[in-house]
C-alpha cells in the first residue's frame, strides 16, 4: 500500500505497551507523531525514545501525541522502556505498538528489503486531526531522527492552516513567512494581513507582519 501526503492515516488496533491501541479511537482530536523503530533495545532507537520522552511538554503545547512501533512483543516493549528511563534520564510518557505480526508496518510501508527484510526502518508519519497524513520522512536504520525538525513542521503545518500563508526554507517559529503566488489581489491582501506586509526580496512576494 502506497500512502501519499493527504490521504486518512489507515486505522488498526494492535498490541502495545499500555495495552490494546485502537489508532483512531486513541488519537481523538489530537495530532499524532507515529514512528518507527527497527527493534527494542538497540542504542539508537534507545536515543531517540529518550528524546521524545523529554519533548513531551513540548508536543502537549501543539496537540500532540506520539506513538512508536517495532516489530518485538509488548513486553519487551515495557522491559525496554525501563532501560530508556534509567539511561536516558526521563519518564516514557507515550505506548510503543508491538507490531510483532508486522500489519501495521505493512499498512504503513515500514519495511524496505534492501535495508531489512524483517525491521522496519525510521519512518515518521504526522497525522492532522482529521487523520490526514500531513508529512512522511524515512530514515535509514543508521541515522538517528532530527526530532526538532519533527517540531518545526508541526509549527509551519499548524500555522499554515490557520492562516493563508507559506513558509520559507528554514523557518522557525516567530521568523517571517511568505503570501502564497495565488494570493494577488490587493483588497484581498489587505483583508487576509491587516497588520501589513513588506517587500521579501529575494523572494520577490510580500511578507506578511508576524501576527504575534
Amino acid at each position: 500500500m502506497t500512502l501519499r501526503l493527504g490521504d486518512v492515516a489507515p486505522d488498526f488496533e494492535q498490541d502495545s505497551s499500555i495495552g490494546q491501541l485502537k489508532f483512531h479511537e486513541w488519537a481523538g482530536d489530537s495530532w499524532v507523531v507515529l514512528f518507527s523503530h527497527p527493534a527494542d533495545f538497540t542504542p539508537v532507537c534507545t536515543t531517540e525514545l529518550g528524546l521524545t520522552a523529554k519533548l513531551k511538554p513540548e508536543f502537549d503545547k501543539r496537540n500532540v501525541k506520539a506513538v512508536a512501533l517495532s516489530v518485538d512483543a509488548a513486553e519487551s516493549h515495557k522491559n525496554w522502556i525501563k532501560d530508556i528511563e534509567e539511561t536516558q534520564n526521563t519518564v516514557v510518557g507515550f505506548p510503543i505498538i508491538a507490531d510483532v505480526d508486522k500489519k501495521v508496518s505493512v499498512l504503513y510501508d515500514m519495511i524496505h528489503p534492501e535495508q531489512s527484510v524483517t525491521a522496519t526502518v525510521r519512518s515518521v508519519f504526522i497525522i492532522d486531526p482529521n487523520k490526514k497524513i500531513r508529512l512522511i520522512l524515512t530514515y535509514p536504520l543508521s541515522t538517528g531522527r532530527n526530532f526538532d525538525e519533527i517540531l518545526r513542521v508541526i509549527d509551519a503545518l499548524q500555522l499554515t492552516d490557520g492562516y493563508t500563508v507559506a513558509t520559507p526554507g528554514n523557518w522557525k517559529d516567530g521568523d517571517d513567512v511568505i503570501i502564497p503566488l495565488p494570493v494577488q489581489d490587493p483588497e484581498v491582501i489587505k483583508q487576509k494581513y491587516p497588520k501589513g506586509y513588506t517587500a521579501a526580496k529575494p523572494y520577490l512576494r510580500l511578507t506578511p507582519q508576524p501576527n504575534k
